[in-house]
């Protein structure tokens, strides 16, 4: 009997969403997308795509076991939050561009558009 409780026990566990690339991945796009739309004033947030995209992933954690209170710790967990925006800026970095400066979100947020990205299907041109 001690066997097959641990056995469930490991079954049970499940590693923390951070660490669900396609869950951490997608908060991040979605992240990025965000940002860039409140930084640039030539670019708007797709915004019904964009919740549909939310819920899309709220969906996939929840059919991978995730209940709503691990979900939305996830989501509303302050360190969680400040490490998807050092993602976040380490990838606008990537791309060669400077986080800070309005007007190189906007010429990313064009590129993402361009290239019809995860980050791009959440934007449009103005």
């Amino acid at each position: 009997m001690l066997m097959a409780g641990a056995v469930q026990a490991a079954a049970d566990a499940k590693a923390p969403l951070r660490d669900v690339r396609e869950i951490d991945d997608n908060m991040l796009w979605a992240g990025i997308a965000l940002r860039i739309s409140e930084e640039c004033g030539e670019i708007d947030a797709r915004t019904l795509k964009g919740l549909n995209f939310l819920w899309s992933i709220k969906k996939k954690a929840n059919a991978l076991g995730y209940s709503d209170d691990e979900i939305n710790a996830y989501r509303k967990s302050d360190a969680e939050k400040a490490r998807i925006e050092a993602r976040g800026k380490a990838y606008v970095k990537s791309k060669g561009f400077d986080p800070g400066d309005a007007g190189d979100l906007c010429e990313l947020g064009h590129a993402e558009i361009a290239r019809n990205s995860v980050i791009g299907t959440l934007l449009k041109a103005k």
